[in-house]
């Protein structure tokens, strides 16, 4: 049997969901190569990629570690960002806020704000397709910011943003800011904290429980972003929010009682009702 083939069989023996895929990715990541290479399909692999081979598939079988933090990349929309345990790993139902806003912002020259970036990934996808715009990426986490930092130099957009070492639950938080923002974007924290628990384990030990945990309506995010994000948005702007499955609607109101008005709410692929976008 073909390593390819064993490292398949492995996968498939513990429910991986997409064993070819992980096979081709892991394999690439030990030869390093293209995993499109067909390289990975008959490479003989020496006793030190032997032993990665073996480490990296401990990770994900008996560690539940998600592909993407074992490789350290995750592929977001039209790029590929550093990831790690520090950041949650980008999901693509996320790519949505981003296509949203790209429609948006149609290249003019807008300033950005992202609330809880994490990687980067929102916000510096928006700003390598708008290079004449600029953008201020907001994290409660350190670590998480730095990540953000190495992703926004990789692709060559480190000077159009800055970052805030923040949380939007801080008293003064909105003056930290000396400009209001024509574009706001978020994927706050919205799992009921009651679910955690029961989250996969690739999720629940591997992403930041900052970056899961919503408090016990999943709602409590956005209850102080509906405080601050007004103030924060200029006349005309708009706000796009990423939010779990049934909570849209919840959401979209109490923006609403801040003065915003619902201009759209997006479904996923999945058909569930996933970015609310508001208009000041």
């Amino acid at each position: 049997m073909s390593q390819f083939n064993d490292v398949i069989k492995q996968l498939i023996a513990t429910g991986i969901a997409s064993p070819r895929l992980e096979a081709r990715l892991l394999l690439a990541h030990v030869l390093g190569c293209e995993s499109s290479s067909t390289k990975v399909l008959t490479a003989e692999l020496n006793a030190q990629q032997e032993t990665m081979l073996r480490d990296l598939l401990n990770k994900r079988l008996r560690q539940h570690c998600p592909l993407d933090k074992i490789l350290g990349y995750k592929d977001f929309y039209k790029y590929t960002f550093k990831v790690n345990d520090d950041v949650l790993s980008p999901r693509p139902e996320t790519e949505i806020i981003v296509e949203e806003a790209v429609r948006i912002m149609q290249g003019k020259a807008l300033r950005v704000l992202d609330l809880g970036t994490g990687s980067g990934c929102i916000l510096l996808s928006l700003l390598r397709e708008n290079p004449l715009s600029c953008g201020i990426g907001v994290d409660i986490s350190e670590k998480a910011l730095d990540i953000a930092r190495e992703n926004a130099a990789t692709l060559g957009i480190d000077k159009q943003v800055k970052w805030q070492h923040a949380s939007w639950f801080e008293e003064d938080f909105i003056k930290r800011f000396s400009h209001s923002f024509e574009v706001i974007v978020s994927n706050p924290p919205y799992i009921l904290e009651a679910e955690i628990n029961s989250l996969a384990m690739e999720v629940k030990d591997h992403d930041p429980l900052l970056a899961l945990s919503g408090g016990k309506d999943g709602l409590e995010s956005y209850q102080k972003l509906a405080e601050v994000v007004p103030a924060l948005l200029s006349e005309g702007g708009y706000v796009l929010l990423e939010c779990g499955q049934g909570q849209a609607h919840d959401v979209a109101e109490l923006f609403c009682q801040q003065g915003l008005k619902v201009d759209n709410i997006v479904k996923d692929l999945q058909g569930i009702e996933r970015c609310v976008i508001l208009k000041k």
